[in-house]
């Protein structure tokens, strides 16, 4: 009698750390080749990032904050577009095995699958002689043709940001040490940049709110500056942003205190992961309502104005800045 095919290393791999996560029926226990979501009516969005050693974690990063990150970089372009989490597929590019790490990174994913409602599906993993890197492609649901675009932004309507910007960046900063590292001299205030770079807060609870209400937004993920900019740029509109409206936590607003970060840093630097979006006047107070019952924090910090240039960024006097960075770019 002939025996049973055994399993590859991949499929084992598959089987230990992946398959006890995947428990939706669509996943099929992933011993199928494809995955299925149930049609319901809605319209599906579909976003894709990947997140790559050296460039958006650091090699010594622990497993379960890579995992998370992976995961939640796409949850917030979900919760911007008004869409709530379906499920997702994972890619994962590895130089090696290595059993511990496999362990803490599916338990990390694991856990933020379950708490954001978004279960695995399916996925792939491969052997790399490069950087270890993390794709991961999420889908989500939204009433037909209601998903909130980049484009819909009218001269009039406010411009608004969830949680606080630049913490992110200077979380990178800390870790590399160097000036910033220094500064920062509470434990808290560089334990919770550090968090802030490594576990993004993805504002799900916000998406339907901002189906509700913005008429464009996006997430801000290669800095404030830069991408309010792609968001005028589609709407074919500008606006005008007070620099001192720009929300901040108090380790962020301490080292600009001191003059060891500028403002730039802050709002070019990227990682940040809030939402960004634009509401018609007479509709904010509702929507900023409706966020704090939702318990995200929510600040208005300019205008949209009429015109084709670039965002302007204004000081306490109503001056215009010039930035000389907008955001992060790969290339």
């Amino acid at each position: 009698m002939a025996s049973a095919p055994s399993a590859s290393g991949e499929d084992s791999l598959i089987a230990r750390y992946f398959r006890p996560i995947a428990t939706d029926p669509g996943a099929f226990n992933l011993d199928d080749d494809a995955a299925a979501l149930k049609p319901s009516g809605d319209d599906i969005v579909v976003t894709t990032d990947a997140i790559v050693e050296g460039v958006h974690f650091l090699p010594d990063d622990p497993p379960d904050t890579i995992a998370r990150k992976a995961l939640r970089v796409n949850l917030s372009d979900l919760a911007a577009k008004g869409a709530v989490p379906a499920g997702f597929v994972l890619t994962l590019a590895l130089r090696n095995a290595e059993e511990s790490w496999l362990k803490a990174f599916a338990d990390g994913l694991g856990e933020d699958a379950r708490q954001f409602g978004c279960p695995l599906l399916g996925g792939d993993t491969v052997s790399t002689p490069g950087p270890l890197m993390i794709s991961i492609t999420a889908f989500g649901r939204v009433p037909a043709g209601r998903m909130v675009h980049r484009s819909g932004a009218k001269p009039g309507d406010r411009v608004l940001v969830t949680g606080t910007i630049g913490d992110a960046a200077l979380g990178l900063a800390v870790l590399r040490g160097g000036k910033i590292h220094a500064a920062a001299n509470e434990v808290a205030a560089r334990d919770l940049l550090i968090s802030r770079y490594r576990v993004p807060q993805p504002r799900t609870a916000l998406a339907e709110i901002v189906r509700e209400f913005a008429s464009a937004a996006m997430d801000v993920s290669d800095g404030l500056a830069g991408d309010l900019g792609k968001l005028c740029a589609v709407s074919g509109v500008s606006a005008a942003i007070d620099l001192d409206s720009i929300p901040l936590s108090d380790a962020a607003r301490d080292l600009v205190s001191r003059d060891i970060v500028g403002i730039e840093t802050l709002v070019a630097g990227g990682d940040d992961y809030e939402i960004l979006c634009t509401v018609a006047d007479d509709r904010t107070e509702a929507f900023s309502l409706a966020a704090r019952r939702a318990g995200v924090a929510l600040s208005s910090i300019g205008m949209v104005v009429a015109g084709n240039a670039g965002p302007k960024f204004l000081d306490k006097q109503g001056r215009e800045i010039a930035l000389k960075r907008l955001s992060y770019s790969h290339f």
